[in-house]
């Protein structure tokens, strides 16, 4: 039954695309009209609306069999109803494997047969280097014996992954004619490279004659390199199940060993090689998911988040000077400072009602037990001064916290980053000195910040007199006033930092999916997490700082330091007075973090600056390892007429050559031989 016909009925992972949308993409882009309708051809679907083969010397005969993938008519030409069913094609879970027998099935009639297998294998550039004998028993067991049987979409599926593995075989066996078992590494190095390039990532490739020792490669040896290879993502599998989900910690080759013993795939001699060549990149005797990773190359799907902008400030790691470091934390700061606004936007009613909390004594002046809890707090407040009386202090808490939140959050990202050894990883301790430097660093905004917006929020309590205003309190205070209870915001922020960001750092990788990645929401949710233990922790110096700051009035004790604060409120008000507020503390510190964090982390991915420094694990950072990857990162503008399925298009067909290995001509012949084989979008 033709492929097309099945679409509807077939689960979608990628939202369709509306069909008069995509009717007026296909008309922008087809050159041909017959009969009154638009057709595309191979040019117009390939190369100017997929934007791959932008050389004037293209492989024209490559071009046609990408474009056949589509053109299920194989007339040369593709009409809107061809258009619209690839891509529904695109939209399906099994949207690679039904692409590439899209570009096997080149009768169009839903089957596969040997004359159309051996087309298209003969026009990949692993079969001119390494030819694959067409006649032998591996394609009779599929074809049978007469090569007459026609294969169907199912039984491809098995076909193509097979293919590669009888491929290798077939290559030893070539490089091994008088049937030793052995080859030498460089016949072993010459067949990896070409017939599995598509497994390969630049630190195994320039390996693997260093991995063998100079020591010829035995057939059992072979055979278990290739099936590691393939086995990349169980064995990355078994390593999170030996640490427990922990993407950082150092495991040995015996750890490994018996977590995996419960997996008949992995051999102990697929370890072995595992470490060998871990041993060969990162010279060490451990390994951790960095090592897998550098092993396994990226897979071909990737979350598409929409980049609004995307620049590359450096070529490569070692160009990162002085000065582009001064840009990445002016990058970070100007995020920063929006991330924190925001923030403190959405919590900023409960922030008011903790600080009232937190500034009621159990004293004789009258009427001072105003509230008798958090809830009651916020209802008076709305009842006597308004919705608005929320947000009293709001101004110039924004304008303080923009550079508060900051500086916090790009101090600690220096500080993370300098502690960041080659590998990604940052010891525990590493973390915790990155948050306290950045709670440090923060005080500097975060003290006039405070003592303006607290003595605003407490000036709502008063019924009678003039209004206050933030402009009026700092004149009043002065620049060394602005800083008074200095000593305990320190006494509060340090600590906090501290606990706060290696626990976000931690709780985050625990959310992360299987592939490391971070839906918006575990950011979210990590950030609010992390919140809890950091914010409740220190609220006996934020009840320090808050009575330090505020004003007191007639009757009401005073302070004159952070031990004297601590001694008063003991004695007057017991021990449980430290603990004032911390419900509504953990209310707004956890959401307001929570808020900030993932805004943050979004704003990176939306406005995305590669400045040869880290990026925040768990975000899109993807490897370019096949040259439509290449030509689909070349193209510096997402094209926005890739709607619907057609976002997938260029990820599905780079695919198609990172997994299956199958690589066509990117050049038209005649071309130099040193022109590199790669291909670039427009």
């Amino acid at each position: 039954m033709p492929l097309t016909k099945s679409l509807p009925n077939s689960p979608s992972l990628l939202k369709r695309a509306g069909t008069e949308k995509l009717r007026e993409v296909f008309q922008k882009y087809a050159s041909i009209q017959k009969n009154g309708e638009h057709y595309m051809t191979s040019e117009d679907f390939v190369r100017k609306f997929l934007g791959l083969f932008s050389e004037s010397a293209f492989n024209d005969e490559s071009v046609r069999l990408l474009a056949n993938i589509a053109d299920t008519s194989k007339d040369g030409l593709i009409s809107f109803s061809e258009f619209q069913a690839f891509e529904g094609l695109l939209c399906t879970p099994d949207a690679l494997y039904r692409t590439a027998f899209q570009l096997f099935d080149r009768k169009g009639n839903g089957t596969v047969s040997y004359a159309d297998f051996a087309d298209v294998v003969q026009k990949t550039e692993l079969h001119s280097k390494i030819p694959f004998s067409l006649d032998g028993p591996f394609i009779k067991r599929y074809f049978g014996d007469k090569k007459q049987r026609l294969i169907n979409y199912a039984e491809f599926t098995q076909l193509l992954h097979d293919f590669h593995e009888e491929h290798a075989m077939e290559a030893f066996r070539s490089k091994d004619p008088a049937g030793t078992g052995f080859i030498s590494p460089l016949d072993f190095q010459d067949i990896i490279v070409n017939v599995k390039r598509h497994l390969l990532t630049p630190g195994v490739r320039d390996n693997l004659v260093s991995v063998t020792e100079g020591h010829k490669v035995s057939f059992p040896y072979f055979i278990a390199f290739t099936s590691l290879l393939n086995n990349m993502e169980l064995i990355k599998q078994v390593y999170l199940h030996a640490t427990e989900g922990s993407r950082t910690d150092m495991i040995t080759k015996d750890q490994i060993l018996l977590a995996a013993q419960t997996m008949s795939q992995i051999t102990p001699l697929e370890i072995d090689i595992l470490f060998h060549l871990a041993g060969a990149v990162h010279q060490a005797g451990r390994i951790d998911y960095s090592d897998l990773s550098n092993i396994a190359p990226e897979h071909y799907t990737k979350h598409m988040t929409h980049r609004l902008a995307e620049i590359k400030a450096v070529e490569s790691p070692a160009d990162r000077s002085a000065f582009i470091q001064v840009l990445e934390s002016s990058y970070r700061f100007t995020l920063g400072s929006f991330a924190g606004a925001v923030g403190a936007t959405v919590v900023y009613p409960i922030d008011l009602v903790k600080t009232r909390m937190q500034n009621q004594r159990a004293g004789s002046y009258i009427g001072e037990v105003a509230y008798r809890n958090s809830w009651d707090c916020f209802k008076k407040v709305v009842r006597h001064e308004g919705f608005m009386g929320l947000y009293r202090g709001l101004l110039p808490q924004l304008m303080g916290v923009a550079p508060e939140k900051a500086i916090k959050l790009t101090v600690n990202d220096l500080v993370r980053d300098k502690l960041t050894d080659k590998k990604g990883n940052i010891p525990t301790w590493a973390e915790v000195l990155a948050g306290g430097c950045a709670g440090a660093s923060q005080v500097v905004f975060t003290n006039p910040l405070e003592i303006v917006k607290i003595r605003l929020q407490v000036a709502g309590e008063i019924a009678t007199g003039s209004k206050i205003r933030a402009w009026s309190v700092v004149r009043e205070l002065g620049l060394f006033g602005l800083y008074k209870g200095a000593r305990a915001c320190l006494l509060r922020d340090v600590p906090f930092s501290a606990i706060y960001f290696p626990t976000y750092a931690h709780t985050k990788a625990m959310m992360a999916d299987k592939d490391g990645y971070n839906h918006p929401l575990t950011l979210l949710a990590a950030g609010a997490i992390a919140g809890v233990p950091a914010a409740s922790l220190v609220t006996p110096a934020d009840v320090i700082k808050t009575r330090l700051q505020v004003v007191a009035r007639s009757g009401q004790t005073t302070y004159t330091g952070v031990w004297d604060a601590t001694k008063k409120i003991m004695a007057e008000e017991g021990p449980r007075a430290f603990w004032k507020g911390t419900a509504a503390r953990v209310f707004r510190s956890s959401p307001q973090f929570g808020v900030t964090l993932v805004t943050y982390e979004l704003l990176q991915r939306l406005f995305y600056v590669d400045f040869g420094g880290t990026q925040p694990k768990g975000s899109e950072a993807h490897k370019i390892t096949t040259p439509l990857e290449q030509a689909a990162a070349s193209v510096t503008t997402e094209n926005l007429d890739h709607i619907g399925g057609y976002r997938a298009a260029v990820p599905l067909l780079a695919g198609v050559e990172s997994k299956f290995g199958l690589y066509l001509p990117r050049f038209g012949r005649g071309v130099a031989a040193a022109t590199p084989s790669t291909a670039t979008g427009s």
